[in-house]
């Protein structure tokens, strides 16, 4: 008896020992769980902190282009004459016969072992002029604007809006934003075979800027739609925009790849772009464009009037305000696609609705400026005066019809209901739930692909999953930033997502390392913002610091970093990454812009203001140089920069007296030749972080 007690008591022991082990084990789970949850919860806050920072930096600088480009609507009509071949885009209009012999023109030497195309193209060829973008060679000019041209000629037989069927194949294709990314192009084209009878797409608009191989790209697609036109369809993104091409990188691209023959190129592509189909519907059902919808997008009428006349969103109609409300017919010249037909693919009568009285930021007032700009103009000095002079306009669109083609290239999807200016990007609208259930409602249909926003995972469902969105420029700000992605839509019309990172050096590093780089970048873009706004963040500052201590409390610091930057951004998480704090919790404001210098201080004293100014308008002022610089030698005088200088401020409103600018001018002409090179320009401008140099 006693043996068996004993027995039983050892085995009750073990038994309590093994249940307290076990416990031991799921608590140490448990609490491993825990922190790897926690901790990866951390890393995605960085993430997406960064993602929101580079995409709040990217629409703010969309925002400043749009309210310059009055100013650049101003140069191109009158600081370029329509003679000055010099100029990118104003060179004499050729007919086809003019182009066929300039093309042709062209010797390609025996030196030149790219392909060699011959029309119509054949698959062969498509295959060829990948094989020469993967060995990173260039197509010969001829044969580009030979491409260019014959592309044209297919795009003029296209309508407004692209009719297609899933019926004849199993899927269609969905491909988002590709800014350049040729990368990009190639993996899809690897994962999802070459574009082909038996495998369509549909490539929804911006193809080129910010990437390094946006020619390549354009080729690359423009060669595909002339073997299989009925297969592989083009809608028109933001960026398809001459003028969007001088800031964001495109046209400096197209002119250093094409030194000789680049500005024809780029006169082409300015035609080219503006017969880009708007937008593509799929069994009626399924409506694919690049940007959104407005609570007056009116399908019909975008079908049918004369695309070809936007050749610029950021240069809206000069007619006057009291004309804009009387809007012209569409036109209903029928061709091979269609013949007064709506949406439905049904005939209809058009009506000249009215246009929607809500105003965009920018929309209306560009057009207003232009008779002061040219009274400055009369003003500002001799160069000025040249500028008064009429060129030949090309047909400008209704203020109906630019309106209707700026909403659906440039808005965004948001949840709150209703239709809002989008005052981030600076032009379009936000658009909520309810005004995608009213169009759906209006053209019977039941999905929304759009692209025109970076998204973490490539692709982004929104409004009860009516409006999907499609990216497919992975590591789009940075190295790890985000992945790219494509949509299969098959004939249930239920769309299938597909992923992908193009990985270089990311690849050898683990995701702490990946989203640390993606911060820092991010953070880097910001500082630079916050630097070029010292003066008016210092203003903002002091209103809040009245004692001059030279701190503030959090909230009235972030209050008056959103007051000056608008970049809808969590300062408060912020904070620790962009200034310094006080043992009481307090910020010292002016650590802000510890980091940042100008690389090369100017040599004579000259207003801060001017100084940030600059360095503000930087990429903008490289354009205003290109426009003046007719002879591309890098240099202008300083009577064009004190005049064109003169004329910049009179649009920002910025108060700078004569004596300054001159002595901004004579600052930067180190040489003292009486000219200002270019890059000395931007060299002098240049902001540099001292904290990266010291590490280095």
């Amino acid at each position: 008896m006693d043996v068996c007690t004993g027995a039983m008591g050892c085995k009750t022991s073990v038994l309590v020992h093994e249940a307290k082990k076990s416990e031991r084990a799921l608590k140490a789970a448990i609490l491993i769980q825990r922190w790897y949850r926690l901790t990866m919860a951390r890393i995605e806050m960085r993430r997406r902190c960064a993602l929101s920072i580079f995409q709040s930096v990217e629409y703010a600088d969309e925002q400043a282009q749009l309210q310059l480009s009055s100013f650049f609507t101003f140069l191109l009509d009158h600081f370029t004459r329509p003679d000055a071949d010099s100029h990118f885009f104003t060179s004499p209009q050729r007919t086809n016969s003019d182009l066929t012999e300039y093309e042709n023109s062209i010797d390609v030497p025996d030196s030149y072992y790219g392909p060699r195309l011959k029309f119509p193209l054949t698959p062969a060829d498509a295959n060829a002029i990948l094989d020469a973008f993967k060995n990173e060679e260039t197509l010969h000019a001829r044969y580009v604007l030979q491409l260019f041209h014959e592309t044209r000629k297919v795009l003029k037989e296209m309508p407004n809006i692209t009719q297609l069927s899933t019926s004849y194949t199993k899927e269609i294709t969905v491909c988002g934003d590709l800014h350049g990314k040729l990368d990009d192009l190639l993996l899809i084209f690897y994962k999802n075979g070459l574009p082909s009878e038996k495998n369509p797409y549909v490539f929804n608009g911006d193809f080129v800027d910010r990437g390094e191989h946006s020619i390549e790209i354009l080729i690359i697609l423009f060669a595909f739609l002339l073997i299989y036109p009925n297969d592989l369809h083009l809608n028109r993104g933001n960026h398809e925009d001459y003028m969007m091409n001088l800031r964001y990188g495109f046209t400096k691209e197209v002119l250093r790849k094409y030194k000789v023959h680049g500005k024809i190129i780029l006169h082409l592509l300015r035609d080219v772009f503006s017969w880009l189909p708007l937008a593509t519907i799929v069994d009626s059902k399924v409506l694919i464009l690049h940007g959104g919808i407005s609570d007056t997008t009116d399908l019909d009428f975008l079908n049918l009037f004369e695309r070809n006349r936007v050749k610029s969103l950021l240069q809206p109609p000069k007619s006057d305000s009291k004309d804009q409300t009387k809007e012209k017919a569409p036109s209903t010249t029928p061709n091979k696609h269609s013949a007064n037909q709506n949406v439905s693919g049904k005939k209809k009568a058009i009506s000249s609705t009215e246009a929607s009285p809500r105003r965009h930021n920018f929309s209306y007032a560009i057009a207003d400026e232009h008779q002061r700009f040219a009274q400055d103009g009369r003003n500002a000095g001799s160069l000025s005066a040249t500028l008064v002079s009429d060129p030949d306009f090309e047909p400008e669109p209704t203020q109906k019809e630019w309106q209707q083609t700026l909403d659906i290239l440039w808005s965004d999807p948001r949840s709150q209901r209703g239709c809002t200016p989008n005052k981030c990007r600076g032009g379009g609208c936000y658009f909520g739930p309810d005004i995608t259930a009213k169009v759906f409602e209006r053209y019977n249909l039941k999905l929304l692909i759009r692209s025109h926003e970076c998204k973490q995972d490539g692709y982004e469902v929104g409004h009860g999953g009516k409006v999907v969105t499609i990216f497919s420029a992975s590591n789009y700000y940075e190295d790890g930033s985000n992945r790219g992605a494509y949509i299969k839509l098959n004939p249930d019309l239920s769309p299938r997502f597909i992923q992908y990172q193009v990985s270089k050096k990311t690849c050898r590093q683990n995701l702490q390392e990946r989203v640390s780089t993606v911060e820092s970048s991010a953070l880097k873009s910001l500082r630079e913002v916050i630097y070029a706004h010292r003066t008016e963040l210092t203003e903002a500052f002091m209103k809040k610091d009245p004692t001059g201590a030279g701190r503030l409390p959090i909230t009235d610091w972030a209050e008056a970093m959103e007051s000056v930057l608008h970049l809808q951004l969590p300062w408060r998480t912020l904070r620790s990454q962009l200034a310094q704090t006080s043992p009481d919790g307090r910020i010292k404001y002016m650590t802000c812009f510890y980091d940042l210098k100008v690389e090369k201080p100017v040599k004579e004293q000259v207003q801060p203001a001017l100084v940030e100014t600059v360095c503000r308008y930087r990429k903008d002022l490289e354009i205003i140089f290109n426009f003046i610089d007719k002879d591309h030698s890098g240099l202008i005088s300083l009577e064009e920069f004190r005049q064109t200088w003169r004329l910049f401020c009179v649009h920002m409103g910025i108060k700078i007296d004569n004596e300054s600018i001159n002595k901004l001018a004579h600052s930067i002409d180190y040489n003292k030749d009486g000219n200002i090179d270019f890059n000395e320009f931007l060299e002098a401008f240049h902001m540099v972080h001292r904290l990266e140099n010291k590490a280095s």
